[in-house]
């Protein structure tokens, strides 16, 4: 079967398998290797990408019922050269160590951002419940999280000066 979507912007129409899930799609026929396939059961969370501007497990999804849909990946997140603030802050705060989980975790968190510019502690800990982080025991994903909110605030604030 023929599926058409647009991912990052960009428009793909490829013949697929009826039964190819959204993330092998991604990874095995686009080549965006940035979406994880991690646990074959949709615990994970690794395989997070954005359909529509919500989050989803790229694992549940058949890539033909991303059909006519925009689809957001990891690859999506920067500007260029200039990294999301998201991804700014999980460099800054050390939000990685093996990196595997990454992927899912920024696209997590850019969205619970881009809902709640200002997530307490507990905010950011219900956005990343469905994800599996076998390394930093998360407290450096939260502060990478806090870390990327304070910084667009200021950086909002920034415009708003030079825009007055």
């Amino acid at each position: 079967m023929q599926v058409t979507m647009t991912v990052n912007g960009t428009e793909y129409t490829r013949e697929i398998e009826g039964r190819m899930l959204l993330v092998h799609f991604l990874r095995d026929v686009l080549g965006l290797t940035g979406t994880h396939w991690g646990c074959d059961t949709s615990n994970c969370g690794v395989c997070v990408v954005w359909l529509d501007g919500e989050p989803v497990k790229s694992c549940t999804v058949l890539a033909a019922m991303a059909g006519g849909h925009e689809v957001r990946t990891v690859e999506g997140l920067a500007n260029g050269a200039e990294l999301d603030p998201i991804q700014e802050g999980f460099r800054q705060c050390h939000g990685l160590q093996c990196g595997f989980c990454t992927p899912g975790m920024l696209m997590t968190c850019r969205a619970l951002l881009d809902r709640n510019p200002d997530p307490t502690e507990g905010e950011i800990r219900e956005a990343i419940s469905g994800q599996i982080c076998r390394c930093t025991g998360y407290s450096s994903i939260i502060r990478s999280v806090r870390w990327a909110a304070v910084h667009e605030a200021n950086a909002a604030k920034e415009e708003e000066v030079a825009q007055a």
